[in-house]
């Protein structure tokens, strides 16, 4: 069992304890917080023993691993000192908000032999595992194109001077908090961007991030793409994965239960006829669970996840490439 501490207990936070309850690998017995009169009861609830300090959480040796839930600004640097102090880490996205932070990131902990993972829950969703078979069996035939979006009313939800208005925090409006997770969708189904064109507005308030990001992707392997965040709308979000042989489509507006899958498939024997979606149901699974069990299990293995030069470090260059792209007008080569 890996004892973790949960650094940061504002409501992810603390939804990533609830969500662990019942993990078979991974028990919360600390956790440290800025905050602490707003997480008392929290803390006392949950039978969770309070940790002055990030640094006093690393120095204490009934700790095997931290949680990160902080801003997206301090991951690399809390990800560096842990793996210094020989911890495991699991952080929230994004890895960190340049690519050569995230490279930094990943090699410390590669270096010191610690695990590292990055909550990209979507990839432990069922119907994102099916997609990934359908495309690897040839069921859908070859990747063409992909498209999705992620928004909801987060522009709205945090005042002037929290720091998810912050546009150090959140480059590219919606990207950081949103977007992200469905470049992760997509670079599991479609490998490497190579190149993105960006623009992006804010439309609605005078503060805060950009609300109107729309991108359009251009994959190494030849698929095409496009991702729009809008984040001063009604919750909403879908990604469709169009084949040579047909496509499949998820999205609803709750984004953390369980999807279900939509399949549409050409018949080859009557081209002509246009078919309805079969639509295709999993078992209920939490994966916010299944991410941080499979991290627990990843570092009583001591094995890597999160790796140099992988899909974490590279959704990073990606978002830098949406950046340039957003100031430059063009379209901008991954790097």
């Amino acid at each position: 069992m890996i004892r973790a501490a949960i650094i940061g207990m504002g409501s992810w936070g603390q939804h990533l304890v609830r969500c662990a309850e019942g993990a078979k690998h991974l028990r919360f017995t600390a956790g440290a917080t800025r905050s602490p009169d707003k997480a008392r009861d929290f803390i006392g609830q949950r039978g969770l023993r309070l940790i002055e300090s990030y640094e006093a959480a690393l120095a204490d040796p009934d700790i095997d691993a931290v949680v990160l839930a902080t801003p997206h600004t301090q991951h690399t640097g809390q990800i560096v000192a842990a793996a210094a102090a020989g911890k495991h880490v699991f952080t929230e996205k994004p890895l960190g908000v340049s690519a050569a932070e995230a490279e930094r990131a990943a090699k410390a902990c590669a270096e010191a032999g610690v695990t590292l993972a990055v909550g990209y829950n979507w990839r432990f969703q069922p119907a994102l595992r099916h997609i990934q078979k359908l495309i690897a069996d040839g069921t859908l035939g070859r990747v063409l194109h992909i498209e999705g979006n992620f928004c909801g009313p987060s522009a709205y939800r945090f005042p002037r001077e929290h720091w998810r208005q912050d546009r150090n925090e959140g480059p590219a409006g919606g990207m950081t908090g949103r977007g992200v997770h469905v470049v992760d969708a997509m670079l599991s189904l479609a490998g490497p961007i190579e190149s993105v064109t960006a623009q992006s507005y804010r439309l609605v308030q005078d503060f805060g991030m950009d609300d109107t990001t729309s991108m359009l992707f251009r994959f190494r392997g030849g698929a095409t793409g496009y991702l729009g965040t809008f984040i001063a709308t009604a919750e909403t979000w879908r990604m469709q994965i169009f084949g040579s042989n047909g496509w499949a489509e998820v999205g609803d507006v709750e984004h953390l239960p369980t999807w279900e899958l939509r399949l549409c498939l050409i018949d080859r024997n009557d081209i002509g006829r246009k078919q309805r979606p079969e639509v295709i149901r999993f078992e209920p699974t939490s994966t916010e669970r299944e991410e941080l069990d499979h991290f627990a299990a990843a570092a009583m293995e001591r094995r890597s996840l999160a790796l140099p030069g992988g899909d974490a470090v590279h959704n990073v260059a990606v978002l830098e490439a949406i950046l340039r792209s957003i100031d430059s007008g063009a379209r901008e080569e991954v790097r």
